[in-house]
């Protein structure tokens, strides 16, 4: 039984630094690119080289 609740604790506990660290990057605007989401999907990634 001290098993599971030393297991649920540590669960709680690393639940609460995902949020933690999931707000902070919020506030810090990491997730703000509003631009280059929908445009991405537009352009190729890879460089085609020409055929010689």
């Amino acid at each position: 039984m001290s098993v599971i609740i030393i297991l649920l604790i540590a669960s709680i506990s690393v639940a609460a630094l995902f949020l933690v660290a999931f707000i902070w990057s919020i506030r810090n605007g990491q997730m703000d690119d509003d631009y280059s989401p929908p445009r991405r999907i537009l352009f190729d990634d890879t460089i085609q080289k020409p055929k010689s």
